[in-house]
């Protein structure tokens, strides 16, 4: 899920905050939870703990959530080698704070923090197809014709299911993943694919 990032000028001074999401102080998640219940009306907050849930948080001077967005973790099987991936989930930007830059800070903390993570593989997520050009100035690949299939094997949820528009995009890191230090190469293996994502039944796409 992922809500309205927005760029521009004129940002709030903020300071970029991560914490394991079992141990997001209850001030800051009450928020999270009410960004996210505005942007998804009926979603309930939080992750799958078995992904690793972390929470990272744009945060104005005063301690108001200016963005917020999740990091989530899981090994996936492609191509017959197995890969450690993250992905990115709930990126929602207050909406009184969109366009002002605060949702291109919290995704450029985001890479960040995931270019640092020892032996992952690849970063991979989905966006609503008029995101994704956001992500792209971001610095994450569009991979064209590619599918998460999300879900569980037996209840699978495929972004290119009815109701859907997603792209599909990814970023690939380092020597251990699918293109090495080939960027190009890594996107052409996931290009055009179907990925089994498969996160569970509580983060259905991620």
């Amino acid at each position: 899920m992922i809500a309205g990032p927005g760029s521009g000028a004129h940002a709030p001074v903020t300071r970029v905050l991560g914490f394991a999401e079992a141990e997001l102080p209850a001030a800051l998640a009450a928020q999270v939870a009410a960004l996210e219940a505005e942007a998804w009306p009926g979603a309930t907050p939080g992750h799958d703990p078995a992904l690793a849930p972390r929470a990272l948080l744009l945060v104005t001077a005063d301690g108001t959530v200016a963005a917020s967005l999740a990091l989530l973790f899981k090994e996936i099987r492609h191509g017959g080698r197995t890969y450690r991936a993250a992905g990115l989930s709930s990126v929602v930007t207050r909406r009184a704070l969109r366009g002002r830059g605060c949702g291109a800070r919290l995704v450029a903390a985001a890479r960040r923090e995931l270019a640092a993570v020892p032996g992952l593989d690849l970063v991979l997520f989905s966006c609503d197809r008029p995101l994704a050009p956001f992500y792209e100035a971001a610095g994450f690949t569009r991979l064209p014709g590619a599918v998460l299939v999300g879900g569980t094997p037996e209840e699978p949820l495929a972004t290119d299911g009815p109701g859907f528009d997603k792209e599909v995009l990814a970023e690939f890191l380092g020597v251990n993943g699918p293109a090495g230090p080939d960027a190009r190469a890594g996107a052409a293996a996931f290009a055009g694919t179907r990925i089994a994502l498969h996160p569970g039944p509580v983060d259905r796409l991620w």
